[in-house]
């Protein structure tokens, strides 16, 4: 079935495109400014000195015609001048009384508009008109009241001519065309380049003035929407160190907890371990103060940072650090059961953002029970595994996984508020992974599971790799930390 054809558009819809814009057809110029109103009028004083002096020039050529009075040339490129000091201001009433002025003038004053100084100041005002006019309906009005009279005015003009009679010279030239037709149609073409001229040149300048406006709004969009990313990453940057600063704080202070509360327990009956709990305590408490001053310092500007102790900011945590971390929480007397599983790669490969909201969740989900939990045990898995793909073409994509499991019931009187699971699921929305946060489903405890995906790709041992010439799958590491 054929598509519909848009009807081509009429001659005054294109003309009214051409001399407008279709995109902006309500886009009007800003008003001239003061600086520029004052312009006019220094350059419609100058323009007229100009013209006076050019026709004392022509008059001590040629004369003055004798059905003239002496001063009626001068007055004539006077008053046609006089209407360009507010051509930009008022526009279209220029244009109006100039052309008024013109029909009118070249009758009173013939010898005053074959000056080319009276001929420039009607164009002007046709330009200005083009160029400034606010309401274009009613420049299209203008104009062809303009063209209208201008073609009466010639019209006329050739009539009285020919009723005049056109003596023809004694030698006639020898042309293809009649000489008053000829200089019929050379006089049209001459006014039709001088109005389609003046038209041209004012459509130039009120397009270059439309997109000067549309520069200057795409760079004002262009700078609001700097200032917003601006903002929104002093933003995101802020959350990153208030989720940071949250899981470095509930880690230490649940530790500080724990071993404050065992020194409590002891510190009668067993000195020693009381003075091993509290040198934990003390410990965890400078660890704490040193991890919030390596947050908080990202915050401070570069004058503040340059400071000659030559302190610097401590590196993220990766996966290699739980180890230390589960022996922190067997020192507060949590029993902490680590085990990683390597398949598919080793646990150094997978990339540091990705790592950190690993060891990040593993930390949390330890405070909370340390905090919230009277587990004596937990237990945490760390694996890294293969997702085969539906199709044989595609490779089997990676994915990194932490689980946290206890066996213990909620403490009473122990509520926390939150901030740290939601914290873990902002992690994982923003590696657009998935978990499991909750009561386990067999058995008492709670249960958090994490799995962030991995860059695709397909090495030799991949699971479903099609290379039948590489070395046979290795045995997937299996490591098991207890206390």
């Amino acid at each position: 079935m054929p598509e519909p054809t848009t009807p081509p558009a009429s001659m005054p819809e294109r003309l009214n495109a051409w001399l407008n814009d279709p995109d902006e057809p309500l886009w009007e110029r800003p008003p001239p400014t003061a600086r520029q109103m004052r312009r006019d009028v220094y350059g419609a004083l100058a323009l007229m000195a100009l013209g006076l002096v050019v026709l004392v020039m022509s008059r001590s050529v040629q004369g003055a015609p004798e059905d003239e009075g002496t001063w009626d040339a001068y007055g004539a490129m006077c008053l046609m001048i006089a209407p360009l000091a507010v051509r930009r201001r008022f526009p279209l009433t220029a244009l109006t009384l100039s052309s008024g002025l013109f029909l009118v003038l070249s009758y009173a004053a013939p010898s005053a508009a074959y000056e080319l100084t009276f001929q420039v100041a009607y164009f002007a005002a046709l330009y200005a008109a083009v160029a400034w006019a606010r309401d274009r309906r009613a420049l299209w009005i203008a104009m062809g009241l303009v063209l209208l009279t201008m073609t009466l005015w010639l019209v006329i003009a050739f009539t009285m001519v020919s009723g005049l009679g056109m003596k023809a010279p004694e030698e006639a030239p020898d042309g293809p065309v009649p000489p008053f037709v000829a200089a019929v149609i050379y006089t049209a073409f001459l006014n039709l380049a001088y109005f389609g001229g003046a038209i041209a040149a004012g459509r130039a300048s009120w397009r270059s003035a439309l997109q000067r406006t549309r520069l200057t709004q795409q760079a004002e969009r262009i700078r609001a929407q700097g200032e917003e990313l601006a903002r929104r990453a002093v933003v995101d940057e802020r959350l990153r160190i208030a989720r940071e600063l949250h899981d470095v704080v509930a880690h230490h202070v649940s530790v500080i907890g724990v071993q404050a509360g065992a020194a409590r327990t002891v510190l009668t009956r067993d000195p020693e371990a009381a003075s091993q709990a509290l040198r934990s305590i003390e410990g965890s408490s400078r660890q704490a103060v040193g991890d919030m001053r390596s947050l908080l310092g990202v915050l401070r500007t570069e004058t503040d940072t340059d400071r000659g102790s030559g302190e610097h900011r401590a590196p993220e945590p990766g996966l290699g650090d739980l180890t230390d971390l589960a022996q922190v929480y067997r020192e507060s007397g949590l029993a902490v059961d680590l085990t990683v599983i390597e398949e598919a790669g080793p646990l150094d490969e997978v990339p540091g953002p990705v790592a950190l909201s690993v060891f990040r969740t593993v930390q949390e989900s330890l405070a909370n029970v340390a905090r919230h939990s009277t587990a004596s045990r937990a237990r945490v898995a760390v694996r890294t595994g293969w997702t085969l793909a539906e199709t044989g073409d595609a490779p089997a994509s990676r994915w990194v996984e932490a689980e946290v499991v206890d066996d213990g019931h909620p403490r009473t009187g122990s509520a926390g508020s939150g901030y740290g699971l939601r914290g873990i699921h902002e992690r994982v929305l923003l590696h657009r992974g998935e978990s499991e946060v909750g009561p386990r489903r067999t058995g008492d405890g709670w249960r958090v599971r994490v799995r962030f995906p991995l860059a695709p790709t397909e090495p030799a041992h991949a699971p479903g790799s099609a290379s039948t010439t590489s070395p046979p799958s290795p045995e997937p590491s299996h490591r098991r930390l207890t206390s």
